[in-house]
């Protein structure tokens, strides 16, 4: 069932990503919600054991909810790549070892290509998805989710966004997400997607 929140209500962003937190906060502060982000709270990352984007945003929220007795928005999002079966999807920031360090990510993803013979655009078509879960204190929890598609490139380009931004070059595009304006790609990304949905059902 749809809930709507409604301007002055405090949300809390549960997520420790700075970039997330710039993104999302971007995304709301048009509708006038107070937000505040877990770690800001003080809140700790709970462990996402979840097999789905779906079910670890909603561990993120949930835990979130739970704890500060607010409503809660958490986004498990990640680059899922064709040739490498999906991969590296749900564990996109694990990738990157204990410092989530991207630069190693984007590295590994190449590599991973290579090894198999990935090398031709054609061979590289990837799309990023993000689910995002609005979670209540009383217990109910609403999900929405976003995709956008395109390729990987090599090498890295651009030093905006976060995360693999600066290897994805969406279709129909010929700047990265690593180059693109962030106005522009708040317009198409796969988190903007997702949020779309969510102003429709919380917003609205």
């Amino acid at each position: 069932m749809s809930r709507t929140l409604v301007r002055g209500t405090r949300l809390v962003v549960a997520t420790h990503n700075p970039g997330k937190v710039v993104e999302i906060n971007a995304l709301i502060a048009p509708f006038g919600l107070e937000a505040i982000s877990a770690g800001a709270l003080g809140l700790p990352e709970p462990d996402e054991p979840g097999t789905m984007f779906a079910s670890n945003a909603r561990i993120k929220s949930r835990a979130a909810a739970d704890a500060s007795k607010l409503p809660a928005l958490a986004d498990d999002s990640g680059l899922c790549v064709d040739a490498l079966d999906g991969a590296p999807g749900i564990f996109s920031a694990r990738w990157g070892g204990a410092k989530k360090d991207f630069n190693a990510a984007m590295e590994r993803v190449h590599r991973e290509l290579d090894v198999r013979g990935a090398r031709l655009p054609s061979e590289r078509s990837a799309h990023f998805v993000s689910a995002l879960c609005l979670s209540w204190p009383d217990g109910d929890d609403q999900i929405f989710e976003g995709r956008v598609f395109g390729e990987v490139v090599w090498p890295p380009r651009g030093t905006r966004g976060f995360g693999y931004d600066p290897m994805f070059l969406p279709d129909g595009y010929e700047q990265t997400f690593g180059e693109m304006d962030p106005v522009e790609k708040d317009r198409i990304s796969h988190r903007a997607r997702a949020f779309e949905k969510f102003v429709k059902g919380c917003l609205g």
